[in-house]
This record gives C-alpha cells, sequence and structure tokens, in this order.
C-alpha cells in the first residue's frame, strides 16, 4: 500500500484559477447574450459536460493506477469545485475560441484532447511531473491541424454587437481585469512583456524585410482576441515558467515563431507557435532531467530519483 501524500494547494493560484472561471464564464454569459458569439447556445454547456467528464475519468484512472485518493475526493464540495476549475476554463475556452460550423463532435474532441494532453505531456519540474502544453490552445492547435476545414472563432464576434464607446470598453476590462489578475496571482507580468516587446520588434522586422505593413501587423495587438490571448491564454501559471527571466524568453519565443510563422504564411499562429514554444520546453525540461541523472551515476541515487519523479505525480498539479 503506497503512502497517502497530503496535497498542498498555493492559495493564490487556487484564487487565479477560481478568478479565471468566473471572468471566462461571464465573458461567454455576455458573448452569447450581448457581444454576438455565434456558436450555438448549448455547446458551451456540451464543452463542459465533456471536459468534467474526461478530467474525473483521467484522475480517476490516474488514481487507481498510482494507488492514491482521487484528487476530487476529501475536500466536500468545494475542494471538488476547485478541482474542476481547469477543465471548465479549458472547456470553455476551446468553445469559445474554435469555430467548427455546425460539426460539434470536433469541438467536443478538440475539449477531450486539451484535457487529455494534461496526463500525456508532462516533464519533472522541482522534483515532481508538472503538464508543460497549455490545454486549450492544445486542443485548439491539434484540431486545426486534423480538421483544416474549421478556422478560429471570427475576431469580430467579440464586438459584432456593439458600437462606439462599446468597442473600447470591453478590451479595456479585459486588460484591466487581466493585468490585476496577472500582476498579483500568477505573477506573470514578465512574460507578457516578452510577450509584447518581441511581438512589436517582430512585426518592424517583417515590415522591414518582408514588405509587410508595419502598421497592419502592430494593429493585431489593439483586437479583443490579441487582448485574450495575453492576459488569459498565453499567461497559463501551470505551463510557463515562474522565474522573470524564463518568463520574459518563454513570452519572447512565443512571439518569435509566430513571426517566423507568419513570415512563411502560416495562418493560426499563434496557436502554432504557443504549441511549439511549450513542447520546446517540455524537451529542455526532460533534457535536465537527464542532465540531473547523469550527474548521479550511482544506482540508488538514480532510483530515488527517479521514485520521487514518479511520486510527485499524485501532487497537486496547476491547470488551465
Amino acid at each position: 500500500m503506497s503512502q497517502q501524500r497530503t496535497q498542498h494547494k498555493d492559495p493564490r493560484i487556487v484564487t487565479a484559477l477560481r478568478r479565471f472561471a468566473i471572468s471566462i464564464t461571464a465573458l461567454n454569459i455576455f458573448g452569447y447574450t450581448v457581444l454576438g458569439f455565434e456558436q450555438a447556445w448549448a455547446w458551451p454547456l456540451l464543452a463542459l459536460a465533456v471536459g468534467y467528464s474526461v478530467e474525473i475519468l483521467l484522475e480517476t484512472i490516474g488514481a487507481w493506477a498510482e494507488e492514491r485518493r482521487a484528487r476530487y475526493l476529501g475536500g466536500g464540495v468545494r475542494g471538488f469545485v476547485e478541482f474542476l476549475y481547469p477543465a471548465h476554463i479549458t472547456s470553455l475556452a476551446v468553445n469559445m475560441l474554435l469555430y467548427v460550423n455546425d460539426q460539434v463532435p470536433v469541438m467536443l474532441f478538440a475539449v477531450m484532447v486539451a484535457i487529455s494532453g494534461k496526463w500525456l505531456f508532462r516533464a519533472p519540474v522541482n522534483g515532481r511531473l508538472r503538464h508543460y502544453m497549455n490545454p486549450s490552445n492544445f486542443g485548439i492547435a491539434i484540431a486545426l491541424l486534423l480538421f483544416p476545414w474549421i478556422s478560429i472563432a471570427p475576431p469580430y464576434q467579440f464586438t459584432e454587437h456593439l458600437t462606439g464607446v462599446g468597442d473600447w470598453i470591453v478590451p479595456a476590462v479585459i486588460v484591466i481585469f487581466g493585468t490585476l489578475l496577472n500582476a498579483k496571482l500568477t505573477g506573470r507580468m514578465w512574460l507578457i512583456a516578452g510577450w509584447l516587446g518581441v511581438f512589436v520588434l517582430q512585426s518592424v522586422f517583417r515590415g522591414l524585410v518582408l514588405d509587410t505593413s508595419i502598421v497592419g501587423a502592430l494593429a493585431t495587438m489593439t483586437g479583443v482576441a490579441f487582448v485574450l490571448f495575453t492576459n488569459y491564454m498565453i499567461t497559463d501559471p501551470g505551463t510557463t515558467p515562474s522565474k522573470p527571466s524564463s518568463q520574459f524568453a518563454f513570452g519572447g519565443g512565443v512571439a518569435l515563431v509566430y513571426g517566423v510563422l507568419t513570415g512563411a504564411s502560416v495562418v493560426y499562429g499563434l496557436f502554432f507557435a504557443t504549441a511549439i514554444v511549450c513542447l520546446i520546453r517540455g524537451g529542455f525540461l526532460w533534457s535536465l532531467h537527464a542532465v540531473r541523472l547523469a550527474a548521479r551515476p550511482g544506482p540508488t541515487d538514480a532510483g530515488a530519483l527517479d521514485g520521487k519523479v514518479s511520486a510527485s505525480v499524485t501532487r497537486e498539479m496547476v491547470r488551465a
């Protein structure tokens, strides 16, 4: 019988997840009633049902395989709700950002891929296994690759039924609340700085080298979709670095890869760039783990380290 491990949750991350969940729920309600979201009203509910089910199923299987208690048990109603925050955020984000016409199975497939990716793609971080592929982004990217006839949701839907000052209020609210959230809870402002700074540089570079309109490239940053991506997608605390320098490199790396993809006429560069950089980071984390194992050639030490990483999978992982 394996020893039951105590789950320690960072209250700041739990609070951040709660506010992420509330924010995206409010945005969906506002989007369907006021803004002009074009997916069917029932789809976010279907996405949530599938996302919750897959999350609970995979956690149940994982708990059985690792001989531990499932993380949705033991914390009462509050603990169960907190367990579902990541699935809630991921499911609503995938449905909100994908446009699959009337093919709802494709959207639900993307939700299942997004949730499953947190179990399939993990790497050792500070002695425990953590998922490194941004869940929502991963599900969307895989769907776009497998089903080239679908697209991302049209950006105009976020302000389709607004006019005048209303066109400015929505992005302003997202920026204000997103900045407060990332500054006080997730601590990802250095990542945002790297992302925005290098995005400006690559826009100017493409304008000078590839005869791209610099104003047009920079105007991308004014759209609601870009603002959402900046404040609520790329800053996922579970799949991004914590150190300021690493954050800056990660955000700048996504912008750089985006510039390369866009310069090569690859569409949906935001999602593919984020997936590529997350994948590179995962490979880097595994390479660091291999170097540490190589530095401890003794079978006892290596075995102990492997055991520590394997057991650590039972600890709370931050999901988005």
